[in-house]
């Protein structure tokens, strides 16, 4: 779920994929971003880590 938000933030460019998980708090509302933050380090993510990060399984079509 998470990754879903964070992919369609990407792709419609309102981040990029080299910033820090934390500016994701801009777009998440605050009562939800502390479950976010709880999932991000379940999963061992840092919120200084880039976003690009937490998409690294990706497929490219030109391959």
């Amino acid at each position: 779920m998470i990754k879903d938000e964070v992919r369609h933030l990407v792709d419609t460019g309102v981040v990029s994929r080299q910033q820090p998980l934390y500016v994701l708090c801009e777009f998440i509302p605050p009562r939800e971003w502390v479950c976010v933050e709880i999932e991000l380090e379940r999963c061992e993510y840092l919120l200084r880590d880039q976003i690009g990060d937490l998409m690294a399984c990706e497929n490219w079509d030109n391959d």
